[in-house]
């Protein structure tokens, strides 16, 4: 029988955090490639990464750093507009440039290396009780925050112009949005990892759309997909080896392509 690892205390800190962010990412990830916005999502969590570097060049805690640039960041895409929001030309150049200070941060702070490694690369069987208390709660306060949003959220996501008609207030809705997914970015990084943030945010959301009819059961789907991969992912790094994130994000591209072949029949 497949052990699953519950005797350790650092698997069920894993389980719990995981699972909780799981649930919260396929939620927004499910809106953010509805609305087609992954590219500006994946530029936040390497804007994160930047701050945190900073803050540790500061003497601060990276994970300030992390929470504070990438809420000032989603803040300063939602007051751009919609517009700015889908070219990926200028949100491309924000992300080489967000990069190269990150960059700079660890080459005048190189003992920080090691944090920003856990950053990039997320250590999700590493953290303490209290973090994954810290992490659970956050992702409930996301989820939340998206129920409050949802209905306004669903009309403008799929038709701005209709919702402006009802008398929405369609730049109000699109900031709350942009400020959940910065939140949702900033406690997935430190768990999953910047660089391996899809597989959270676009892998199951795309596989539950492909799948599924309707915004309510397609949200469902990517929550439901999102923690199975999430936790089968944890027990076979347990079991048979290699990093938990490279099971998660193996297994969520595998379940997208296995979603678009069955669409596609």
């Amino acid at each position: 029988m497949l052990s699953l690892g519950l005797d350790y205390a650092f698997m069920r800190h894993a389980y719990v955090a995981g699972g909780a962010i799981a649930l919260a990412s396929a939620a927004i990830g499910y809106f953010i490639t509805l609305r087609r916005q992954t590219f500006a999502a994946h530029a936040l969590s390497h804007v994160g990464f930047t701050g945190a570097a900073g803050a540790m060049l500061l003497g601060l805690s990276p994970y300030f750093g992390l929470f504070g640039f990438t809420l000032a960041a989603a803040l300063a895409l939602g007051l751009a507009g919609e517009r700015l929001r889908q070219r990926d030309v200028g949100i491309g150049m924000v992300l080489m440039f967000a990069l190269g200070l990150g960059v700079l941060f660890l080459s005048l702070y190189a003992a920080g290396a090691q944090q920003a490694m856990s950053i990039l690369f997320g250590s999700i069987v590493g953290i303490s009780a209290a973090q994954a208390g810290w992490a659970a709660a956050l992702a409930l306060a996301c989820l939340l925050g998206l129920a409050a949003l949802y209905r306004p959220l669903c009309l403008v996501s799929l038709n701005a112009d209709a919702a402006r008609a009802r008398g929405i207030a369609v730049r109000r809705v699109d900031l709350l949005f942009v400020v959940l997914v910065a939140v949702c970015v900033a406690i997935a990084v430190p768990v999953i990892g910047a660089l391996l943030i899809f597989a959270f945010l676009v892998g199951p959301p795309a596989a539950a759309q492909a799948l599924a009819r309707g915004i309510g059961r397609g949200l469902l789907l990517s929550m439901a997909l999102s923690l199975a991969l999430t936790w089968v992912g944890l027990a076979a790094s347990y079991a048979i080896g290699l990093p938990a994130s490279t099971w998660i994000a193996s297994l969520s591209f595998a379940l997208y392509l296995l979603a678009q072949a069955a669409r596609r029949r």
